[in-house]
């Protein structure tokens, strides 16, 4: 059977026969760079035509049906427009920074995936911090955000920024502790053991109800970070005219944009890893029939299974929570979501001590 993990075996065997040692890895490198590149692209097309999709379904109605067959290039068709679009920049803005803020958040974006187990064997990197670098990292573009709206010269633009960044630096508190809750029944912050930990059953069923808690916590915290409704007030086209980014156009827009969508994805797939085993088939311990079934599923699709239907779970969230206020939003975080996280990261810790969760 074709798959991901016996392709980069061929590649990286041919590469070596071919070049040698270091040419190889110089090789090896720039494709990583490019199919990077590439899954940023689909993904950005693939998911906005999935929101556009997924909103018409909601409100019952077709959505995008005339540019393709069943609308399927109508982002692309966006895309295009995007590129075509001259790129302004304000008077009195910071130049400099202007033009780098969406490369920062973009940037900050690419460099998350490389941890992040696509497949059976098919990882970038397998950093035995893989956990702590993926929190790290995903913090770098709050600097983006607030870079842009500074450095647009633009008030709207400035206060869009900075309740962004309050929003986001507030629930990574809970994602964080949420995520801990899995490291900590795991034993390692490396994303291969986390997944192998995962073998006779995934964390969401054999971790019991606080899990689960963590789950909806961190389901709820990265709605939050990638400013999705019903936590979007920090872009809300009515009162902050589309926020950290109103005066961005042309690709500067687009890579903003390109980059909610990523970041959507990257979240849902350390979502996918973390509580539902990420490539790992659904096993069941002492099914070995069934599991040896399960296993005839390619891992990839496992993966982007997953991943996708977490992706769904959050644009559903848009089509049918109201908008919350600035206040709501924070009291929210403080008030509820942190102090749960808190006391259920005390009694997983009690459960992983007692061995409980074997």
């Amino acid at each position: 059977m074709i798959s991901l993990e016996g392709l980069t075996t061929l590649l990286q065997a041919w590469l070596h026969d071919t070049l040698g040692e270091p040419w190889a890895f110089a090789a090896q490198s720039v494709l990583v760079g490019i199919a990077a590149i590439t899954l940023f692209a689909v993904l950005g097309l693939a998911l906005v035509y999935m929101e556009r999709k997924v909103a018409a379904l909601m409100q019952i109605r077709l959505g995008p049906n005339r540019v393709g067959p069943k609308g399927i290039f109508q982002t692309s068709a966006d895309t295009l427009k995007l590129v075509m679009k001259e790129g302004l920049t304000p008077n009195g803005a910071d130049k400099f920074l202007f033009n780098l803020a969406p490369f920062m958040v973009m940037i900050a974006a690419m460099l998350v995936l490389a941890p992040i187990a696509f497949a059976r064997n098919f990882q970038i990197w397998d950093l035995s911090i893989g956990v702590l670098y993926v929190a790290a990292i995903s913090s770098v573009a709050v600097i983006g955000i607030l870079m842009a709206g500074w450095s647009s010269n633009n008030k709207y633009s400035l206060l869009g920024a900075m309740r962004s960044a309050a929003q986001i630096v507030s629930y990574e508190l809970s994602a964080g502790l949420s995520i801990l809750a899995i490291v900590i029944l795991t034993g390692s912050l490396r994303i291969s053991d986390i997944i192998n930990s995962q073998a006779d059953g995934w964390w969401i069923i054999k971790g019991h109800i606080p899990v689960l808690i963590a789950f909806i916590v961190f389901l709820i915290a990265v709605t939050a970070e990638t400013n999705r409704a019903p936590f979007d007030l920090a872009e809300a086209e009515s009162e902050l005219t589309a926020g950290f980014h109103t005066e961005y156009s042309g690709m500067k827009f687009a890579l903003f944009f390109l980059a909610e969508y990523i970041n959507i994805f990257i979240g849902c797939a350390i979502g996918a890893t973390l509580f539902f085993g990420g490539w790992m088939p659904f096993h069941i311990s002492g099914w070995d029939s069934f599991n040896h079934v399960m296993d005839f599923i390619p891992s990839s699709l496992w993966f982007f299974g997953k991943t996708m239907f977490l992706i769904f779970l959050i644009m559903w969230f848009r089509w049918t929570f109201p908008r919350l206020r600035i206040d709501q939003l924070l009291n929210l975080e403080w008030k509820y979501l942190l102090p749960i996280s808190m006391v259920n990261l005390l009694i997983v810790t009690f459960m992983a001590i007692m061995g409980w969760h074997l």
